[in-house]
């Protein structure tokens, strides 16, 4: 008989970021061994169907914080859930992952987390300047997390360096590296990149540098943009392509500047980004970072900020560029390295999608979180 695995998370779809794109990677693939439950927020718009997989809706507060918008604390919903589980694998720290944790802890159900990022570094750098609580919330986002953290039976990171990070706040649960992969039959090089530009509305001789990811403070695409109207002087039929959505005002502001396209919502990425000529990923936060592994699966080049594991991936003029964080000129040096050099181009974007097959390809992901999960249980 499968064990039930109840999948505790803040970020679901229909709303499209790293742990939802996580999320729908992984469920199908764990659905063959375990009964899964996913308790999620009730996110505004239609909501993919998972074959065998009960979902449970949290209605959301009617509060913002940066472009996400929690869900309520409901206590019975996630008490129910919870009861019914054999084990609690949490995504997130928020409402539904804070409650799951601590009602798991009460029955004595095995705790499993994923940490997606380091919520206090996040919350810096998501919540503007001007709010004048900025601090406080960080501060009381550590404490929180450094509470709930230690409260779970396992910690899945995705590199050593967030057990180190985690190991240096007094976070001492044991941790299992666990690094995020990318299905690489599905994230490939078009057949025809050209093919693929008109397919979905671009003219196919404009060269396309694209990002892909929640438009959040902490991704910094001011700085990509800036490096882009850099370009524009230079060059003629330049395109930036942003895929996601996010804080309302950078939305309004990057669509409504010239040869820059916002797509909010792309059920299947997979064209879009097959469509990029070059990537670019300026954020100045990340833990591994999904989006630039699938740009590197589709033989895109990509040039980053050196934060979290990107810098250990990604190696220098091999599979990809760096440049500072906030460094507009900089980034616009990188790019017309590689706008003007269309041999380099695709040497990177090869090399890039090489490293993602031998390293980090998504069969690997799943055998180390069934491993850890298979681990918890039978300590449990």
């Amino acid at each position: 008989m499968k064990k039930k695995l109840l999948i505790a998370t803040d970020s679901f779809l229909p709303r499209w970021d790293g742990v939802a794109r996580f999320l729908n990677e992984i469920i199908p693939k764990l659905s063959d061994k375990y009964e899964i439950t996913v308790i999620a927020p009730k996110f505004h718009g239609k909501l993919k169907e998972f074959k065998n997989i009960k979902i449970i809706r949290i209605p959301l507060l009617r509060i913002r914080v940066g472009d996400y918008t929690p869900a309520k604390f409901n206590i019975r919903k996630i008490t129910k859930a919870v009861k019914q589980a054999d084990i609690v694998w949490t995504q997130t720290i928020g409402p539904v992952g804070m409650l799951a944790i601590l009602t798991a802890r009460f029955f004595k159900k095995p705790i499993a987390a994923y940490i997606h990022s380091i919520e206090w570094e996040l919350f810096s750098k998501s919540i503007s300047p001007k709010n004048i609580f900025r601090n406080s919330i960080c501060l009381l986002t550590k404490v929180t997390a450094r509470y709930l953290y230690n409260k779970c039976s396992l910690l899945m990171v995705p590199s050593l360096e967030v057990a180190e990070i985690l190991n240096w706040h007094s976070i001492r649960t044991k941790k299992r590296v666990v690094h995020l992969g990318t299905d690489t039959l599905k994230f490939r090089p078009p057949d025809n990149k050209k093919a693929i530009k008109k397919k979905i509305g671009i003219n196919p001789e404009h060269t396309v540098i694209g990002f892909s990811g929640r438009i959040g403070r902490e991704k910094d695409l001011v700085t990509l943009y800036r490096a882009f109207l850099r370009l524009r002087k230079l060059y003629d039929k330049l395109i930036l392509l942003i895929i996601g959505k996010g804080v309302q005002e950078l939305k309004l502001m990057l669509e409504s500047k010239k040869d820059v396209i916002v797509v909010e919502y792309a059920e299947d990425i997979v064209p879009y980004l097959q469509a990029m000529d070059i990537y670019v990923m300026p954020s100045l936060t990340e833990t591994s970072s999904l989006s630039t592994m699938e740009a590197m699966s589709c033989g895109i080049a990509v040039v980053s900020t050196p934060v979290g594991y990107i810098k250990n991936y990604i190696k220098e003029s091999y599979n990809g560029f760096f440049f500072n964080k906030k460094n507009p000129y900089e980034l616009s040096k990188k790019l017309i390295v590689l706008l003007d050099n269309k041999k380099l181009r695709a040497n990177i974007g090869k090399n890039a999608r090489k490293t993602i097959i031998e390293l980090y390809n998504w069969d690997k992901t799943t055998n180390g979180i069934e491993q850890s999960l298979k681990e918890i249980i039978f300590s449990g």
